[in-house]
């Protein structure tokens, strides 16, 4: 990454995270649900590579298929940043994927937080986190832990945060292949949405062998798909579905554990490997 007082460009890492448990605990009157969940970084992800433009166009390269800009939360995180800061300058902005949509692993959030972050110092426009952080919360509520870039315990819709120090495990992630709408997962009628709250300090006593997500029973009977990945990836190590899936987890205390799971992937599944983080691979990459 160039020199952030005189670059022009500059090349991002947008991880994926995992939610290692997740709970919901009511649901609100305009229809959203009350949460309590872990969200911890992995070192995967989609990469952003941001050239600065003199003037006002943010270009996609390449567009998402079937993503107009208009939805894209990348080009709205420049636009937005552009109309909050005043900002008259532009960007062009390549996009490699490797996170899937509908996956579970926040790459639309994290891809928008990276953009609200980069352009942040490609523009030279030092905003604080904070104000960045309101920002991303205006995209969605998985953008603000990705912003603010701390393993995190979460609360509300996801957006009240307090950094935590989870354990930094290997883990295997696999993909079965189709994307799962978040939407039929909340409005569906048998979805779980009264367990009782915990604090915070109870969760992480708790630990790994505890932790559970609300929503998986809901996703394994509308996606069997998922339900034959948890099954396959369950017999191996206990699994489990992060977010709304489709995508689940195994935690694995080697990377030699973690390869011999990989070996053994059936073709027709995807997966990656990856090491759990406390500190988001941007914030390493920018050093805030």
């Amino acid at each position: 990454m160039s020199d952030g007082a005189t670059a022009t460009e500059l090349t991002l890492p947008a991880p994926a995270k995992l939610n290692r448990m997740l709970h919901i605990v009511g649901r609100r009157a305009d229809g959203y649900h009350e949460l309590q969940t872990l969200f911890q970084f992995l070192d995967h992800g989609d990469t952003l590579h941001l050239r600065r433009r003199d003037d006002e166009q943010i270009r996609l390269i390449p567009a998402l298929p079937g993503v107009p800009d208009s939805d894209n939360l990348i080009v709205r995180a420049a636009r937005l940043l552009q109309a909050e800061s005043g900002c008259r300058l532009g960007a062009d902005i390549h996009l490699t994927k490797r996170l899937p949509l509908g996956g579970g692993l926040g790459g639309g959030s994290s891809d928008a937080a990276t953009a609200l972050l980069g352009l942040d110092r490609l523009w030279r426009l030092d905003l604080p986190l904070d104000r960045l952080a309101e920002l991303g919360l205006r995209l969605g509520a998985d953008v603000p832990v990705f912003v603010r870039g701390q393993a995190a315990w979460a609360e509300g819709v996801g957006e009240r945060l307090t950094p935590v120090a989870l354990d930094t495990p290997w883990f295997v992630v696999v993909h079965p292949g189709i994307e799962v709408a978040t939407a039929a997962v909340f409005g569906a009628a048998q979805l779980t949405r009264d367990t009782a709250t915990i604090t915070m300090a109870r969760a992480l006593q708790g630990g790994a062998p505890s932790w559970s997500n609300d929503c998986e029973p809901t996703v394994r009977s509308l996606y069997p798909q998922v339900a034959e990945a948890l099954d396959w990836l369950g017999f191996r190590a206990p699994a489990m579905l992060t977010g709304t899936g489709a995508c689940i987890f195994a935690r694995l205390d080697s990377q030699t554990e973690a390869r011999h799971i990989m070996a053994e992937l059936p073709s027709h599944y995807t997966a990656f490997m990856a090491r759990g983080l406390n500190l988001s691979p941007l914030h390493a990459a920018l050093g805030r």
